[in-house]
C-alpha cells in the first residue's frame, strides 16, 4: 500500500506541476521564471539566499536571472559595501507580471480538487496547510509570507 500511496503522490505532484506550467505559459513565463518573480516581488533578495530558498545552485540561479533580466523583469543591485554581494529585485513590469501569475495560480490551482466533494476539499486544504506549515523549506517560507501579504 505504501508504494501505491507514493505513486499517487507522484501523480498528484505531476498534476500540480502541469497546471502551474500551463498558468505560467499563459503569461509567457517558464515555471522557474514565475517562481523567481514571486520570490522577489515584495522585497529584494540576496542572490545567495535566493538560490538556497529556491533549491537551486548559484550557477543555475545566475542563468535564470540572466534570462529574466534580459526580459526587463528583474534587476541586480549591489548596494552592499562588498560589491560581490548582489540583491535581486523586481522591476515594475516584473512586479505586475508576478502579481498576475500569483493571483491566477492561487485562483486556478485549487481547481484540481474540483473532483472532490466539498467536505473532501476542506480536508485536503487542511492537510495541505498542515504539511506546508510543518515543512522547514526556506522556499516555503518565502511563498507562505507572500501569501500572507496578499
Amino acid at each position: 500500500m505504501h508504494q501505491d500511496y507514493g505513486d499517487k503522490l507522484v501523480w498528484l505532484s505531476s498534476l500540480i506541476q502541469r497546471r502551474y506550467a500551463q498558468i505560467c505559459a499563459g503569461h509567457d513565463l517558464t515555471p522557474a521564471q514565475a517562481t523567481l518573480l514571486c520570490a522577489v516581488k515584495d522585497e529584494p533578495q540576496r542572490m545567495g539566499g535566493l538560490a538556497a530558498s529556491l533549491g537551486i545552485t548559484k550557477n543555475a540561479l545566475t542563468q535564470l536571472v540572466d534570462r529574466t533580466e534580459r526580459r526587463g523583469l528583474v534587476r541586480r543591485d549591489s548596494r552592499e559595501p562588498d560589491r560581490r554581494i548582489t540583491a535581486l529585485s523586481v522591476t515594475a513590469a516584473g512586479k505586475e507580471l508576478a502579481e498576475a501569475v500569483y493571483a491566477e495560480v492561487t485562483k486556478r490551482l485549487p481547481d484540481i480538487a474540483d473532483v472532490l466533494d466539498a467536505d473532501d476539499q476542506r480536508h485536503l486544504e487542511r492537510i495541505a496547510t498542515a504539511m506546508v506549515e510543518a515543512s522547514a523549506s526556506p522556499a516555503r517560507d518565502t511563498m507562505t509570507s507572500q501569501h500572507a501579504k496578499d
